[in-house]
């Protein structure tokens, strides 16, 4: 896996939100927001039952000098909303390549934020790769929205281990090349 290290990650404006780095004051609703199974099971990493200190431990690896992932919060203080409605993350996988996560709360399910993160993350490109990759789970039909909403095209199937599930959930995976 290639690891560089991005020392500066900056803001990205969208519409309703800023998407910005995380910070400690951010842990309380990360881990209100994961410590719901409907989220955890969404995703490869998050375990369910959210252990003690998860969500601290995560904001704290986000925050490092050594991480390997950018992370950003979607912070709609700003626009009356909270200051934590979901992440979005960017994972450099090769020099010109980067893997593409998200989730959002429950509660702005069916929102567009979500759909609105990935776009404004794309359109700022901040690690410049050529290509992004994200991947999701096959029962997970919104999130595939969000990923061809974005311009992202279907690349193939596999399968994924999730931590929540206890299993490997068989996954779409898709590729937006980057002009």
């Amino acid at each position: 896996m290639f690891q560089e290290l991005i020392t500066t990650q900056p803001v990205i404006a969208a519409e309703r939100f800023i998407l910005r780095p995380l910070r400690k004051s951010d842990a309380g609703l990360i881990a209100l927001y994961t410590g719901d199974k409907r989220v955890a099971i969404g995703t490869r990493a998050i375990p369910h039952p959210l252990p003690p200190g998860a969500a601290e431990a995560y904001v704290t690896r986000a925050m490092s000098d050594t991480s390997v992932e950018d992370v950003w919060a979607l912070d709609g203080s700003d626009h009356g909303l909270a200051e934590v409605l979901g992440v979005v993350s960017l994972t450099r996988i090769e020099p010109d390549q980067s893997e593409v996560g998200f989730w959002v709360g429950p509660g702005f399910w069916n929102t567009g934020f979500a759909s609105e993160a990935v776009a404004a993350l794309v359109a700022a490109n901040p690690h410049k790769s050529r290509t992004l990759l994200a991947e999701v789970f096959q029962d997970n039909q919104g999130s595939a929205r969000v990923l061809t909403n974005a311009g992202f095209e279907y690349l193939g199937d596999a399968e994924s281990w999730s931590v929540a599930r206890g299993a490997r959930v068989p996954t779409w995976t898709y590729l937006k090349k980057m002009s």
